[in-house]
């Protein structure tokens, strides 16, 4: 990597949702691109005005400025979910205002989706800007080497944690139920990660299924039968965690076998944003998983309290924790470093970080030309971690359902004789 000093403007954009630490990523890049010469420009609002052709909506950045804004959440220049590759004319128009700015280098802060329209960004513009982006999601799903985590995810399982255990502490209290939404659209990482450590009394994840369709029933049959496998011994009271992308792995079709348009209706609205996804924000999934189960326990006359929760949102714009404050500073910058580096004349890249040392990974080997995304990294439901987690859940097993004694126990909670029990949950644990 080239030490030269530098000149040209950077300019700094953030797609995307927020995630802890995107400032540590603003201050660190500044400070270092400034300190070789360069201007920095801060892009407000992520591409929304780039793809308009406004050139108003930018700031210049001073060290100043950003010299202690590591230590907050949120982004100084905020953020926003719109694709500039959706069309012709709005990547035309990026490039132009980029070229009115006089910008020679660019660093985007962001998703699958950003790291994308990063790449396009490089692409069209032919070698005239050189393009870095760093990597950010509290959903730590993007395909990093050597399983180095997303910046923000440390925070936002460190700050689920306290809050689960809250909850867990009023579930004990008050002898009710809590359902727990946690944010993890493509992966179940951060749902995981918080349930693990909080010891909540179960955590459901999309990749536990291996890719066997999901449906509602079966989600809400595991759920009571760790109920009832607690009630067996005892305790009245737990708390779920589930992945949002439980509901994605439903899928439409799923939701509509299982209950009319009009009954989904009560949940909101099944929309798409910009870049194709559904918009899992704007359906109730704790509420529809609390109504459908509490249907079923009032069938079996099991009376259960539950509460549904959200987990996410407050998460996201939380001040980052040492972790993700020393993360951000590293990867900010190696963006400014190997944007000075030949490399950069070559390539575009995700900046990674691996044993201490900066490792670009150039866009060509980390999208998906196809799909414009990046394979989803995904929980290792084979490994020793998974089965650690498992191992400390409660939740039915084929033993429960084989040794006499434990399926009468179950069987006698649920007001069923053993075999009528067998019968109802015995497919959960493949019987």
């Amino acid at each position: 990597m080239t030490s030269a000093r530098s000149t040209g403007k950077l300019a700094l954009v953030v797609g995307g949702g927020p995630a802890p630490g995107i400032n540590g990523v603003i201050s660190s890049v500044t400070i270092e691109a400034i300190n070789h010469g360069m201007d920095v420009i801060g892009i407000m609002d992520g591409f929304q005005w780039l793809v308009r052709g406004n050139i108003e909506h930018c700031r210049s950045l001073s060290i100043k400025e950003v010299g202690q804004i590591h230590l907050r959440g949120g982004s100084i220049l905020r953020t926003a979910r719109v694709n500039p590759a959706k069309s012709e004319e709005d990547m035309r128009n990026v490039l132009e205002v980029l070229h009115r700015l006089d910008v020679t280098s660019l660093v985007t802060i962001g998703g699958d989706d950003t790291a994308f329209s990063a790449s396009q960004v490089h692409k069209r513009a032919g070698g005239s800007i050189r393009v870095a982006h760093v990597p950010k999601t509290i959903d730590n799903d993007l395909p990093l080497p050597a399983a180095a985590p997303t910046f923000g995810f440390e925070t936002a399982r460190h700050l689920g944690v306290a809050i689960v255990r809250n909850l867990a502490e009023d579930a004990r209290t008050t002898s009710r139920w809590y359902l727990i939404v946690s944010m993890g659209r493509a992966a179940g990482h951060l749902a995981l990660g918080i349930g693990k450590a909080a010891a909540a009394t179960l955590t459901i994840i999309p990749e536990e299924f291996r890719g066997q369709p999901v449906t509602l029933n079966t989600l809400c049959d595991i759920i009571l039968g760790a109920i009832i496998k607690r009630r067996s011994q005892e305790t009245h009271y737990g708390v779920v965690v589930l992945a949002e992308g439980l509901l994605e792995s439903i899928g439409e079709e799923g939701l509509l076998a299982t209950m009319d348009a009009g009954q989904l209706g009560r949940y909101g609205k099944l929309q798409r944003d910009p870049h194709g996804h559904l918009r899992l924000g704007e359906i109730e999934f704790g509420r529809m998983v609390h109504d459908h189960l509490s249907a079923k326990l009032e069938e079996m006359e099991l009376p259960v309290s539950f509460i549904d929760k959200d987990l996410g949102y407050e998460l996201r714009s939380a001040d980052p924790i040492p972790y993700d404050m020393e993360y951000t500073r590293d990867l900010g910058y190696g963006a400014v470093k190997f944007l000075r580096s030949e490399a950069a004349s070559k390539f575009g890249a995700i900046i990674s970080f691996v044993g201490g040392r900066m490792q670009p990974l150039p866009f060509d080997q980390m999208i998906n030309p196809k799909t414009g995304r990046m394979q989803a990294r995904k929980v290792d439901v084979d490994g020793e971690a998974y089965e650690c987690a498992r191992r400390y859940m409660i939740r039915l097993s084929r033993e429960d359902l084989e040794e006499p004694q434990r399926l009468a126990g179950l069987a006698q909670v649920a007001g069923m004789s053993p075999e009528q029990f067998k019968g109802r949950f015995g497919y959960l644990v493949g019987l």
